[in-house]
């Protein structure tokens, strides 16, 4: 069949509301279809998000209550358990402990347990990978993982999205004459796993989307695409010198 031909149909009240000129009128059940297709769209994304919230809020909680001594546990002496309560002694946990190291005498106890830990052949190693992973991320001026790049992966005229996660030092920069640097390159849709590429980076293209966007679109498989910034600055560019030609007429 042709692109120019017309789409035939054998749909009895199709061909008769092309006969006598009359709109074909969508049904009742293929109206309650769209809506409950729609409610779902609604409703789905905020139901999964409070499941996920409140699935971790309970995980949190539950850990907790088996820590407190039972004099001190409110569930004890209330007839309903209060939600969110795990959550806040950790939050003020942590804040007695940052406040606690930031002191003279807790960096003391900080450097005698790191001490002990240096100690030991296999937790030593451990320790000190996840507390510079840690100091890394959480920096405030760190550069990690703010770049979304496209590069050419695992071959030539394929192209894959990466996340620049810093720049390349020691050994492996000095094997390459060029500016070389740290790419992680994440699968889908589960993106804590991936691959670290060292890439130079006259062979990356820097993208316009956030990390965050880069991410959703890496766990939805391609289904969740960002919108395309630097088109519409460009246009809102090209627009103003029109406007401003306009106004001075």
């Amino acid at each position: 069949m042709l692109p120019s031909d017309p789409v035939k149909t054998t749909d009895p009240a199709a061909l008769e509301a092309g006969k006598t000129g009359k709109p074909l009128r969508i049904g009742l059940l293929a109206r309650i279809r769209a809506y409950f297709l729609a409610g779902i769209l609604v409703t789905a994304p905020v139901a999964i998000t409070l499941y996920l919230a409140w699935a971790v809020i309970d995980l949190i909680d539950n850990s907790v209550s088996r820590l407190l001594p039972a004099q001190y546990n409110p569930e004890n002496y209330m007839p309903f358990s209060v939600p969110g309560l795990g959550v806040l002694i950790v939050i003020l946990t942590l804040t007695l402990i940052g406040a606690f190291t930031a002191g003279v005498i807790g960096r003391l106890v900080i450097r005698m347990g790191e001490g002990v830990l240096a100690r030991m052949p296999i937790i030593r190693s451990v320790y000190a990978a996840t507390k510079q992973i840690m100091e890394t991320v959480l920096a405030n001026q760190s550069a990690a993982f703010r770049e979304v790049v496209l590069l050419e992966y695992p071959r030539r005229g394929i192209w894959t999205l990466g996340f620049i996660s810093g720049q390349t030092h020691g050994e492996v920069r000095d094997l390459s004459a060029d500016d070389v640097v740290n790419v992680f390159v994440p699968t889908t849709p589960n993106p804590t796993s991936g691959f670290l590429l060292f890439v130079p980076r006259s062979e990356l293209h820097v993208l316009s989307m956030t990390v965050e966007e880069g991410i959703k679109m890496v766990v939805s498989s391609g289904i969740v695409t960002p919108p395309e910034r630097r088109k519409v600055e460009g246009e809102a560019v090209t627009e103003a010198p029109v406007r401003a030609a306009a106004t001075v007429e």
